[in-house]
């Protein structure tokens, strides 16, 4: 039981080409999908969670020249077990506090949702978000989650990417009939404010899935870096395209107004984005199970020598899911959570890790681009983690979680002077009509 020293299974060296196969057969019969599920499964955790194109490439590739096949065995076998121990720790607390920001979510999004059907009372308990988060919990992340093998999430990636794309349009019309209503804050077109390393931290947190990549690496029907590099170059395109658009289209509607949570942003009278919520919430909960596997896997592998019986499979499952939801039902700011977890946890893994670990096993000459581009990454990794961390717990950002924007008051209310945030808003706005959401 335990670590037992985590002996990787050293494959004989090939070229990084269409014949290297980094995976034993024996270890994935049965357990393959098409490269097009393999995107949806990648491209799901890139919009739930994420990418960085290189990164990941050059994770595989350290694979490949230490012949292993997991992150964990990648990072023993270079740099022991102290890193292998890092490792460990900070790749079961990135998908574990993504569980508990997916949960935040699911409870947020849902909840509003189910407060316009018409005859039900707002403060009724059974559209809380506290209940909303242990039913979708009990009736679907858990029984999605305790599955064993990540290609039969191909299909509910496939669900969770068509109704992101739904998602996007409701928003990009948003910018066009609710945009011109918003008050724009004071500088909100200036670039790069002090508070980008905080940005930086909360996008790190998004476009990572090196703590799942070997997952739906594996998932392939014949695993090669060349085809793992064409998988991983398709899904960054979609995935920062949909997430550029995102971006964009929430920041031109309520520039400096913009919350974690960008849904908390509209007003909940607004049919549309009703509709809109309800299917982020669906995505989320389907986005969740890819984060769950991965925290189980690093149990299996520090605890049980990387093999579950299938009743430990449910039992470890079942107490990582109520741990999760248990911090998720006492925390209710995304923000926060999204920073915290991208400077500590989701820095390392992307910039800091890969690059050590492929600067240590290449033998390839300095002047290599690989080696240059490692040898860039890794100390932009440190200065993110180190200073991000300190802007995050000295200047954490405002949560307005639950609370109507100004901006959604009724028409019969007097707004003269307005403070929100730490904007200082002073110039009096009339209230937006809410006909336009009709």
């Amino acid at each position: 039981m335990g670590y037992q020293g985590q002996q990787p299974v050293v494959l004989p060296q090939r070229d990084l080409d269409d014949k290297e196969t980094l995976v034993s057969e024996h270890k994935h019969k049965g357990k393959t999908c098409r490269q097009s599920a393999a995107v949806f499964n990648v491209v799901n955790s890139i919009i739930g969670s994420g990418v960085i194109d290189f990164s990941l490439v050059l994770l595989i590739k350290g694979g490949a020249l230490s012949g292993t096949d997991t992150y964990q065995s990648l990072v023993n076998k270079t740099f022991g077990f102290p890193g292998y121990l890092l490792l460990s720790i900070l790749q079961f607390f990135y998908p574990f506090i993504a569980m508990i920001s997916y949960n935040i979510i699911t409870g947020d999004t849902l909840s509003k949702v189910f407060q316009r059907i018409p005859g039900v009372d707002p403060e009724n308990f059974f559209i809380g978000r506290h209940f909303i988060i242990v039913l979708s919990t009990v009736a679907f992340t858990l029984p999605l989650s305790l599955y064993r093998d990540v290609a039969k999430l191909g299909k509910i990636s496939l669900t969770s990417t068509v109704l992101t794309t739904l998602i996007l349009g409701i928003v990009m019309t948003r910018v066009i009939s609710l945009g011109p209503h918003i008050p724009k804050t004071e500088d909100a077109w200036v670039f790069a404010k002090p508070s980008a390393i905080q940005a930086i931290g909360v996008m790190s947190f998004a476009f990572i899935c090196h703590h799942n990549c070997f997952l739906v690496y594996g998932s392939l029907e014949e695993p090669t870096v060349a085809k793992w590099s064409c998988i991983i170059h398709v899904s960054t395109l979609v995935s920062v395209f949909i997430s550029l658009l995102f971006a964009t289209c929430g920041y031109l509607t309520f520039t400096g107004f913009t919350q974690g949570d960008l849904f908390e942003n509209y007003c909940r009278n607004d049919d549309l984005v009703t509709f809109g919520r309800f299917c982020y919430g669906v995505t989320v909960i389907l986005t969740y199970p890819i984060e769950c596997f991965v925290t189980r896997e690093v149990i299996a592998n520090v605890f049980f020598g990387g093999n579950l019986s299938s009743v430990f499979h449910v039992i470890v499952t079942v107490v990582i899911i109520t741990a999760a939801t248990l911090v998720s039902l006492l925390i209710d700011c995304l923000g926060i959570v999204l920073e915290l977890s991208g400077v500590l946890c989701a820095a390392p893994l992307i910039f800091i890790i890969p690059s050590a670990c492929y600067l240590k096993l290449s033998e390839e000459p300095r002047t290599h681009s690989d080696k240059i581009m490692s040898c860039v990454m890794l100390p932009i990794g440190a200065v993110v983690m180190v200073v991000g961390f300190v802007m995050a717990v000295t200047n954490p950002q405002d949560c307005t979680h639950g609370q109507e924007m100004f901006y959604c008051f009724p028409d019969n209310v007097s707004l003269t002077s307005i403070s929100v945030s730490h904007f200082q808003l002073t110039t009096p706005f009339s209230v937006l009509n809410l006909s336009i959401f009709q």
